[in-house]
């Protein structure tokens, strides 16, 4: 039985957001969103599961790529809406664009003139990644 999970809140699509935050530095990698399949699954197994609202199905971090999150915590929020998953990120590669993390750009300049700046590099072309 999971009673645990009666207090997530999920959305009216069935979906919580889920941020993944490395365990050890705390820099926050990326955000998706988890279904109950893909949380109980994560619970269960230690390893990131999400739900891919583009593909409409249960997506396991790193089954294309082998960039998978090992979870060492798994946290819920105050209002029990948001997940928080603090993870190893397996190659250090969370983003799909070969980064680190997937918040690689910074607002730069006057709010008037700003503009996005890409701040963080490209670690593994994205083209040797995705066959």
């Amino acid at each position: 039985m999971h009673d645990w999970i009666t207090e997530v809140v999920f959305d009216a699509h069935g979906l919580i957001p889920a941020i993944a935050q490395d365990a050890a530095t705390g820099q926050i990698l990326m955000v998706a969103w988890m279904n109950r399949d893909a949380l109980l699954e994560t619970a269960a197994t230690g390893r990131a599961a999400y739900w891919s609202r583009s593909r409409k199905r249960l997506w396991r971090k790193g089954e294309e790529s082998g960039h998978v999150q090992k979870v060492s915590e798994l946290r819920l929020d105050c209002d029990g809406d948001v997940i928080l998953l603090k993870i190893e990120q397996v190659g250090g590669i969370a983003c799909h664009t070969g980064r680190a993390s997937c918040f690689y750009r910074r607002l730069d300049g006057d709010a008037s003139e700003a503009s996005w700046t890409t701040v963080d590099p490209v670690l593994k072309d994205p083209e040797l990644i995705y066959k």
